[in-house]
């Protein structure tokens, strides 16, 4: 198989395993190693090549980069290190697993990850640096802002704006038209059915 391009993931946790198998699936790019700051090996093949120190050198293996660390409380970190190699001039390409069904009427962001299974209807928008779970459901209308997480088999419905660095927990539904703050903080299962989430979230 002949790879045309070549990637390196910032991260080598068990979200970096799922990000490799979407990226092997999808056969757009060649993954060269990973970037953190303890040494690890994943599959037997991928290891840590760099730290956070050595990003110029990087540099000259390839311009793609994904930053392929999970988020659940906070989105700060993926936020900062997607920032530090945006900067550097690195690209972050858009990754779609093969098994996903994505409406040609959808748009989706630089930097976002959508894995097995996800479904994403007609004119959704999902922002930047974005995790789109294994069987993640987001309907009609919808918009997520950059660098959340919309986790495993959670539903957005139709005309929802979910609000910039949320995480939406795994198998949790949000009723359709409703517009989650930033920064929210969805737990597993939850269902939300109206607007005062602080007091639902917490």
């Amino acid at each position: 198989m002949a790879y045309k391009k070549k990637i390196i993931l910032v991260g080598s946790g068990g979200h970096a395993e799922a990000c490799i198998d979407v990226i092997e699936s999808e056969k757009k790019f060649k993954i060269l190693g990973l970037v953190d700051i303890k040494k690890n090996e994943l599959f037997d093949k991928y290891k840590v090549i760099s730290n956070l120190n050595d990003i110029q050198n990087l540099k000259k293996k390839t311009k793609f980069v994904h930053i392929a660390l999970g988020q659940i409380k906070s989105s700060k970190l993926r936020t900062e290190l997607f920032k530090r190699f945006l900067k550097e001039g690195f690209k972050f390409p858009t990754i779609i697993s093969p098994t996903a069904i994505i409406s040609k009427y959808a748009k989706i962001s630089d930097g976002t990850i959508v894995m097995h299974g996800a479904h994403i209807g007609p004119n959704v928008k999902i922002g930047r640096n974005c995790i789109i779970n294994t069987f993640a459901n987001i309907e009609h209308g919808s918009i997520i802002g950059n660098y959340c997480h919309i986790s495993t088999r959670a539903t957005i419905n139709g005309k929802v704006i979910v609000g910039e660095g949320s995480f939406v927990g795994s198998k949790s539904v949000i009723r359709e038209n409703l517009k989650i703050s930033k920064n929210s903080f969805i737990k597993m299962g939850k269902i939300i059915k109206w607007i005062k989430l602080r007091l639902l979230l917490r």
